[in-house]
């Protein structure tokens, strides 16, 4: 079996993360060694995701090739992304700091996700998306954690703050940026879009429960405590805001065809080619390309890999299992999206 060079790159940027990841597991169990295994394998897992597939030829020369490159095409919402990563990397080693950096984390992947949409269309829906998903996100929280609708049974009081009429601010941050990634995935189809997040939280679940971020008292549980309901409201809710995300910028998704369009009267003779508001609600083909898909397949290695940590062994196997599921998901239904 032969594998692409994106693949090779991909694998063994990964296997180098696993390297550290084994580090920061020798540190927590007060073994020094574990600190040459995260100084090996932080800057390898860079190094051969640019170049793993020129192994045994020029590697020098394609390693600095790809990274002037790179450093050329490297837009500001990358280095936001970048910076998300980061951030994370230390919570093994400051377990205590969790509600910190993750804060940080969620909070600069927000700022990637705004960034993003600015590039690709303008300031003005980048700035109404990520109101909309902060808006509908609180609101859904505020609601599900007073009324049980439409999750189920949970409470924030053992959460840490900052707080927004009594939610902690990540989650509704994390709306945003989430639910762009698994529209982006998608290809702008936003019931997909909705199983993604749904997928999203199996591993989600188990880890912010574990940091006390919020307590289910369901009496239905299903996994981690959280009900049947849970899962559906979280397909649901994504579903809404990725639906309103493909309205509000269908381009951005690579949806190129009018279909089922309506839009206000002086915009929609432009469609598709007017940088105004538009809203086009049926998806068509998806162009492919660099984009905010990037996020999905890192938290697939991040959040089992936070379970790992929380001594959660089966429900870090499960997460990957979900997410992996859903990256393979997400390529077969989107497999024909080409211009």
């Amino acid at each position: 079996m032969s594998f692409s060079p994106t693949v090779w790159r991909a694998g063994l940027g990964f296997a180098a993360l696993g390297v550290a990841f084994l580090g920061a597991l020798l540190v927590l169990a007060d073994l020094a060694a574990g600190w040459a295994l995260i100084g090996l394998g932080l800057p390898l897992s860079g190094v051969l995701a640019l170049a793993g597939d020129a192994l045994g030829r020029d590697f020098a020369g394609v390693l600095a090739a790809r990274f002037a490159g790179l450093l050329a095409v490297t837009r500001p919402w990358m280095w936001f992304v970048a910076l998300y990563v980061a951030l994370k990397i230390p919570v093994p080693l400051w377990p205590e700091g969790f509600p910190v950096l993750g804060l940080a984390s969620t909070g600069a992947l927000f700022v990637a996700a705004l960034l993003f949409v600015w590039e690709r269309e303008n300031a003005w829906k980048a700035g109404v998306m990520a109101l909309v998903a902060f808006v509908l996100g609180l609101g859904v929280e505020v609601l599900g954690s007073r009324t049980g609708i439409p999750f189920g049974l949970y409470s924030y009081a053992t959460a840490p703050g900052p707080l927004l009429l009594g939610v902690p601010l990540i989650v509704p941050l994390g709306w945003f940026a989430l639910t762009l990634t698994a529209t982006s995935l998608s290809g702008g189809r936003p019931w997909l879009a909705g199983f993604l997040m749904l997928l999203w939280d199996v591993g989600l679940e188990p880890l912010m429960t574990a940091q006390r971020y919020w307590l289910w008292s369901d009496p239905l549980p299903l996994w981690a405590g959280a009900p049947v309901q849970n899962f559906l409201g979280w397909w649901g809710v994504g579903w809404l805001i990725s639906w309103v995300f493909t309205g509000l910028a269908p381009r951005l998704f690579g949806l190129r065809r009018e279909e089922w369009a309506w839009a206000l009267p002086w915009q929609a003779r432009d469609f598709p080619t007017h940088r105004g508001p538009s809203l086009s609600l049926l998806p068509g083909r998806a162009a492919r390309g660099a984009d905010f898909r990037v996020v999905y397949p890192i938290e697939a290695f991040f959040l089992p890999g936070g379970l790992v940590l929380v001594g959660r062994f089966a429900e870090a196997g499960v997460t990957l299992a979900a997410m992996l599921g859903g990256l393979w998901l997400a390529r077969r239904v989107t497999r024909f999206d080409r211009p």
